[in-house]
């Protein structure tokens, strides 16, 4: 008798182990997915602070979006055939740029330009 009580406390222990194993820990939707930011949207002045000068975040506004340029590899410092973060660039991108708007494809939209 006492030998089976054993077996049915070992068991019961594995159901609760299993059981709590299984159960979500995150209810509170805080768990390994993004958390999205709310957009910002930036003055033309806000936007020149984000030139991608002096550890700065380069952003770009392309028809009143903004862009975070900072990651694509050939915008080094904030510059890239001419061309500098922390303003408007839609005519630039649109008219001269050999990749026209695919490079936004590659960009994180971070905000809108106020109009």
């Amino acid at each position: 008798m006492k030998n089976l009580n054993t077996k049915l406390v070992l068991i019961m222990l594995v159901a609760i182990l299993i059981l709590a194993g299984c159960s979500p820990t995150d209810t509170n939707g805080s768990g390994d997915e993004p958390q999205e930011e709310p957009e910002r949207t930036f003055t033309e002045e806000e936007l020149s602070q984000y030139n991608g000068k002096d550890g700065n975040p380069a952003y770009v506004a392309v028809d009143g979006v903004v862009y975070d340029f900072t990651e694509l590899e050939l915008w080094v410092n904030g510059e890239h055939n001419g061309f500098e973060a922390g303003q408007d660039l839609t005519e630039e991108i649109k008219d001269i740029s050999p990749h026209g708007l695919s490079v936004l494809d590659r960009a994180t939209v971070v905000g809108t330009l106020e109009e």
